[in-house]
């Protein structure tokens, strides 16, 4: 039986002993951890074949999240490492200035306390949640699925390990292995103890996440991303950055969904990219006019244009141009990462001003949307929310501030 209060309460008081940890110790420990992966990959590799025994094979692009091979887990370890490379954000000082009163008054980075993750699916990011967390300072409580129970249990008991081998205590990492949606409900109410509360996976997980939790949420990671070509489009640099944005990984938050096309286009670059998509493998889901430029292509329902597939499917409309696609994609977009392909000064201006997205792009691929691709290092996900952090989550979006001031007897008039 799992006890979430006693969980609650000694992730409290790991957050005060990570928070003291200096940086050295620190980078220590995650070297120590990338070790016990790479040496215990057969037992985790052994304990990922009971999930992917038990997956349902129907669910391709699923199932490849979920699968474990051995240089899946040598880049886990190597995640570690890198993030061990990371300048530490806990304890920076942001500014200090001195007040007419005489106070010294400065803004520090200072560790968020206890994060808790809620995911689906992904062994990894049980890996690269715990490497994030502790190097900001914090203690964290995982909380993953069904599907991946095995292996994120193995990899837990891995880190622990190799946490008390370095002498820190296991409980700086917990893992909840219930995996009910009782248990995680129940969860979502340690207020008292967690400090903030991020889902990662499936439109329905972060739906629900942020509609029962009484603890502050991040959003992350749904991805219904759009790539609009404008009549002044490169097609020749159209159509790569289309395939390799819709087909590259297609179980990825930032692979394209939905394909916007300035009508002009309509009689000549729909018909091609249709057919190179279809080539590719991509299932076509299109308004009229693509159906009547690409027989092959199915009719798309309304929901098609909320969908993020995460396979190979992509929505195709014609619009009328600029104005109609910022429209367009600010209704139906889930706030992840949205493209415009364009040779027009104003137009790539205009977009970029108008759509309201973690990340706006002109002339590229929407598969950058990556803390790593961005230069930030590693990532805990990609939050489409305003509030805190947006955009790919580093390290110091793990990180809060507090105000030091230094005083010398001052009061109040």
């Amino acid at each position: 039986m799992i006890n979430l209060e006693k969980m609650g309460q000694k992730a409290k008081e790991m957050s005060k002993y990570t928070g003291r940890l200096d940086v050295q110790t620190k980078n220590e420990a995650l070297l120590t951890c990338a070790e016990a992966l790479e040496a215990q990959a057969d037992y985790i590799l052994a304990e990922n074949k009971k999930d992917m025994d038990n997956a349902d094979p129907s669910r391709g692009s699923f199932n490849d999240r979920l699968l474990l091979t051995p240089p899946r887990i040598s880049a886990m370890a190597e995640g570690l490492r890198k993030v061990s490379r990371l300048d530490d954000p806990a304890g920076e000082v942001l500014y200090m200035k001195t007040l007419t009163n005489g106070l010294q008054i400065g803004e520090q980075r200072v560790p968020l306390g206890v994060i808790g993750m809620i995911y689906e699916a992904r062994p990894n990011v049980t890996v690269d949640a715990f490497g994030l967390c502790f190097k900001a300072g914090n203690s964290c409580i995982l909380r993953g699925g069904s599907e991946a129970i095995c292996s994120n249990i193995a990899l837990v008991s891995v880190l622990q390990g190799a946490l008390e081998a370095a002498n820190h205590p296991r409980e700086v990492v917990q893992f909840i292995s219930d995996t009910s949606r009782e248990v995680a409900k129940d969860f979502m109410k340690l207020n008292k103890y967690v400090d903030v509360l991020i889902p990662r996976g499936s439109a329905s997980l972060i739906n629900s996440t942020v509609e029962h939790s009484k603890i502050p949420v991040i959003e992350t990671g749904v991805g219904n991303c759009h790539i609009y070509v404008d009549d002044t489009a490169d097609l020749d640099k159209a159509v790569k950055i289309i395939i390799n944005a819709k087909t590259q990984r297609i179980s990825v938050c930032n692979a394209c969904e939905k394909l916007l096309v300035h009508k002009a286009l309509a009689d000549t670059f729909l018909t091609v990219i249709c057919k190179a998509l279809s080539d590719a493998g991509v299932e076509i889901r299109g308004d009229s006019l693509v159906c009547n430029a690409f027989p092959k292509a199915l009719p798309a329902a309304e929901g098609d244009w909320y969908e993020e597939y995460l396979d190979m499917i992509i929505g195709i409309k014609v619009v009328n141009g600029l104005d109609e696609a910022i429209a367009h994609i600010n209704h139906y977009s889930s706030g992840h990462s949205d493209v415009i392909l364009t040779e027009g000064y104003r137009a790539a201006k205009h977009f970029v001003a108008e759509i309201d997205s973690a990340a706006v792009y002109v002339n590229a691929s929407s598969r950058f949307t990556d803390g790593e691709e961005f230069g930030l290092g590693a990532e805990i996900g990609i939050s489409t929310g305003k509030l805190h952090a947006r955009g790919p989550m580093g390290l110091k979006a793990l990180t809060t501030t507090k105000f030091i001031v230094f005083g010398n007897g001052q009061v109040r008039p």
